[in-house]
C-alpha cells in the first residue's frame, strides 16, 4: 500500500464511479483545460463543444416544472432563467412558495444558466423543493472580473425586488428567499448575501444560505489540497489557481478577500446581525475541503447559525451528476434546511 509522503498514512484513492459519470467528468475536464489559456484568456468555442445548452419552456416538462428566461439588464447581458411548478401541479390552497436564487459553479469563468446540467439540476430542485428557482446568469470572467459577478447578484435581487416575478400562476413568497450555489456559485452565495444584508429592505428577505462545496481559498496549500492533487477528479491546484487569476482583480493573489474568508491571512469578514443562516455541503474527496470547513467555523465564530453536512465520498461537484446517490440525498438535506432554516445551531455538523 502506497503512504501519503511524510505522513505514514495511506494514500487517498481515486473514486470509483459510474461509467457514465467518469465519462461526463472526462469531457468537461479535457474542455477546460483546453480553454483555460496560458495568457489567461478563455476559447469560449472550445468550451460551447463541452457545455450543452437546454432551452426555456413553458411546456411542463416530466417534473411538472416550467421555465421562462427573464432579462435583467440586457445592456450587459444579465439575465436568469426561472423555473416553476405548473400551476396544474400547485394546490391552490397551499402556501406561497418560497424562491431559491441559484448561482451556478464554473470557477467564475464558465458555464451558465442555460448549460444542460444546471438547467437539470435547478428542475429537480424545484419539484423537489417546492420552490420557485431563479438561476442567475451572472457575468464571467476573465472578460469580467471581481466584482462583476458579486455586482449582478446582488442586482438580480434588486430586480426581483422592485419588478418581482413574471406571472407564474403560482403563489411566491419573496420574504422567504433562498440563496444557493455550488464552487464559484457557493462563493457568490456568500458574498452576494454579505452585501445584500448590509443594506437591504423589504421585500426580499433572506431566510437561509446554501452553499454547496464553496469555492473558498488562499495562497496557503491546505492539505487537502496536498493530499488530492492528482487523485480526485475536476479540481486540482492548476485549474483552481489559473481560475482565481481570471478572476481576482490583475495583481491580486489569493489572499484577496474574494477568496480568503476565514481568517488566517485577511481579515474575517463583517456581517450583518441580518446574515442568514447558513448551511455548508463538503465533500471528502474535495480538494477545497478544508477552506469549506474553515469557512462553517468563521461563521462559528461570528455566531452566525451554520449547519455543516458532510458526504465522505463525494467528489467535487457530485450533485450535478443524479446517478450518484448522494446528490439525491443533498436534495432532501436542502428542503429540510428550507422548512426550517432558524433550527440550524452553529457548529452542527451532519455526516450522509
Amino acid at each position: 500500500m502506497t503512504k501519503t509522503q511524510g505522513t505514514g498514512a495511506a494514500a487517498p484513492r481515486a473514486p470509483a464511479l459510474p461509467w457514465t459519470v467518469r465519462f461526463r467528468i472526462f469531457a468537461l475536464v479535457t474542455a477546460t483545460d483546453i480553454a483555460q489559456r496560458p495568457d489567461g484568456t478563455v476559447n469560449r468555442f472550445m468550451v460551447s463543444l463541452a457545455d450543452r445548452q437546454a432551452r426555456a419552456s413553458a411546456r411542463p416538462d416530466g417534473l411538472g416544472v416550467v421555465s421562462a428566461d427573464v432579462d435583467v439588464d440586457a445592456s450587459r447581458g444579465l439575465w436568469a432563467r426561472v423555473f416553476s411548478p405548473s400551476s396544474s401541479v400547485v394546490d391552490p390552497a397551499a402556501p406561497a412558495l418560497p424562491v431559491v436564487v441559484y448561482f451556478h459553479g464554473g470557477g467564475f469563468t464558465l458555464l451558465s444558466a442555460a448549460s444542460a446540467l444546471y438547467d437539470g439540476m435547478c428542475r429537480q430542485f424545484c419539484r423537489e423543493l417546492g420552490a420557485v428557482v431563479v438561476s442567475v446568469n451572472y457575468r464571467l470572467a476573465p472578460e469580467h472580473r471581481f466584482p462583476a459577478a458579486y455586482d449582478d447578484g446582488v442586482d438580480v435581487l434588486r430586480y426581483l425586488g422592485s419588478a418581482g416575478l413574471p406571472d407564474l400562476g403560482v403563489p411566491v413568497d419573496l420574504s422567504r428567499c433562498f440563496l444557493a450555489g455550488d464552487s464559484a456559485g457557493g462563493n457568490l452565495t456568500h458574498h452576494v448575501a454579505q452585501r445584500w444584508t448590509d443594506t437591504a429592505s423589504a421585500p426580499i428577505r433572506i431566510a437561509g444560505i446554501i452553499l454547496l462545496q464553496p469555492y473558498f481559498g488562499g495562497e496557503e496549500r491546505t492539505p487537502a489540497e496536498l493530499r488530492l492533487e492528482g487523485v480526485a477528479p475536476v479540481v486540482n491546484m492548476r485549474r483552481s489557481d489559473w481560475s482565481w487569476r481570471a478572476f481576482l482583480p490583475e495583481g491580486a493573489d489569493r489572499n484577496h478577500p474574494a477568496a480568503h474568508v476565514t481568517g488566517e491571512a485577511a481579515p474575517e469578514p463583517e456581517l450583518a446581525e441580518a446574515f442568514p443562516p447558513a448551511m455548508v455541503v463538503i465533500g471528502g474527496m474535495d480538494p477545497l475541503q478544508d477552506w469549506q470547513r474553515r469557512y462553517a467555523a468563521m461563521l462559528e465564530r461570528k455566531g452566525k447559525a451554520v449547519q455543516v453536512l458532510e458526504f465522505p465520498e463525494a467528489i467535487h461537484a457530485f450533485y450535478v451528476f443524479p446517478e450518484l446517490n448522494d446528490s439525491g440525498k443533498v436534495v432532501k438535506a436542502i428542503k429540510a434546511f428550507m422548512d426550517e432554516p432558524r433550527a440550524a445551531q452553529p457548529s452542527q455538523l451532519l455526516s450522509c
